[in-house]
């Protein structure tokens, strides 16, 4: 069974630490300007020269995306980021606009070019198009099943790669191409300025289809007709491999460190163990359901890959997600105390038990027996984000791990 890449996402150079220690075989990121998720922190030049080097160091591949639908405006400030891009040295940019693509062919020659699933593809000729115009992989349109993929690859050359979307949130619009929220709020999801109101509450009427009714939920909040269940593939990771997908990839750039981690971690996990034996991946799918729920994340589905969703495939009676952990922070340091060094994401105090979560898969119980501030304060608890603090942990920690907590009820 040939081995597929693991791509998982990163919206900061910390998540992509985070991502590589964690399982990653390529990660993908934003710049500052000409990706799809402008409220992620993203990458500044000199970030994501540090973070490729810190990639390349641990045999990890790194994906730029540029997948905006441009406009004229757009198309010289594009010139001289490619530019920069290629001195950045990342193993690929992602595209979906023609003008953009051939933008990335004269001032960056040497990157490979993926095709974004912005670019609505959705058959063996599209793929064959990208191929010729000189695209080294194709990401699927997420509207494709399995069988779909499978008769792609069966039609393509044998050294063209698919990428495909195996977990995260999915979108309400065909293949991310929204206009609500240009339409509601002026600002484009296009350009990657979305403000998400397909999670939004809504009234629907249409009296001119007597008898079509939507199932339509209510609770005291309203109702939430749009709103789609994440995507979850860690069940049929052998029929993804079956129909020719190269990458199984992970949404997510505006998630935790502790999201990145667990879902990278889990994957990594269950892709090793199904490429030892299918046995010992069936036998350790409790342990995958239980991984891949401690981070947030809303009701999971299979999306379009056995036939177009159903009803189940939504949420109609929230827009929250459901949280089985809270992320205290990463282990940054270990000062001459053997006290880790973090900082604090969320609240927790002196005696609770929480979990040091390793890149290996280990999950350890421990205590926080003090806590210490920069300034040599002791605490008994951490209620403020991003304060430096220093743990003394009844069992100590590495650097690189996580801390997390179970969410309080």
């Amino acid at each position: 069974m040939k081995k597929p890449e693991l791509l998982v996402p990163a919206g900061s150079l910390e998540v992509l630490k985070v991502a590589v220690r964690y399982g990653a075989d390529a990660v993908y990121i934003g710049g500052e300007a000409f990706g799809l998720r402008a409220k992620a922190k993203n990458f500044s030049f000199e970030d994501m020269k540090e973070g490729i080097a810190f990639a390349h160091e641990h045999g990890v591949k790194v994906y730029v995306t540029a997948n905006i639908f441009a406009h004229n405006d757009d198309l010289k400030e594009a010139e001289s980021y490619f530019t920069q891009l290629a001195e950045a040295g990342p193993d690929a940019v992602l595209i979906s606009d023609p003008g953009m693509f051939l933008l990335a062919r004269k001032y960056c020659p040497d990157l490979e070019i993926h095709i974004s699933t912005q670019a609505n593809n959705t058959n063996y000729m599209t793929y064959r198009f990208w191929w010729k115009m000189g695209a080294k992989r194709v990401v699927s349109a997420r509207e494709l099943s399995l069988e779909e993929l499978k008769e792609i690859r069966a039609n393509i050359p044998e050294e063209m790669e698919i990428e495909s979307f195996v977990h995260g949130a999915m979108c309400i619009s065909y293949s991310g191409r929204c206009l609500l929220s240009n339409y509601f709020t002026g600002r484009d999801a296009n350009h990657g300025e979305c403000t998400h109101p397909c999670r939004w509450k809504y009234a629907v009427v249409e009296e001119q289809r007597p008898g079509e009714y939507l199932p339509v939920e209510e609770n005291e909040r309203g109702t939430y007709i749009f709103n789609s269940k994440d995507l979850c593939m860690i069940e049929h990771l052998p029929e993804l491999l079956d129909a020719g997908i190269d990458s199984l990839k992970i949404e997510g750039r505006m998630k935790t460190a502790l999201y990145v981690a667990t879902v990278a971690r889990t994957y990594r996990k269950a892709i090793d163990d199904l490429l030892e034996s299918k046995e010992k991946y069936e036998a350790n799918m409790p342990w995958y359901h239980r991984e891949i729920r401690q981070c947030t994340y809303r009701e999971f589905s299979t999306g379009f890959y056995f036939g177009k969703p159903n009803e189940q495939s939504q949420i109609y009676d929230a827009n929250t997600y459901v949280s089985e952990s809270v992320y205290l922070g990463c282990v940054e340091a270990l000062d001459d105390r053997g006290f880790a060094r973090i900082e604090q994401k969320n609240k927790f105090c002196v005696g609770d038990t929480i979990e040091i979560m390793k890149p290996n898969g280990e999950n350890i119980t421990t205590d926080v027996v003090e806590i210490w501030t920069s300034d040599g304060e002791t605490r008994q608890s951490a209620p403020h984000p991003q304060e430096i603090l220093f743990l003394n942990l009844s069992i100590k920690p590495e650097i690189g791990d996580l801390l997390r907590a179970s969410e309080r009820k």
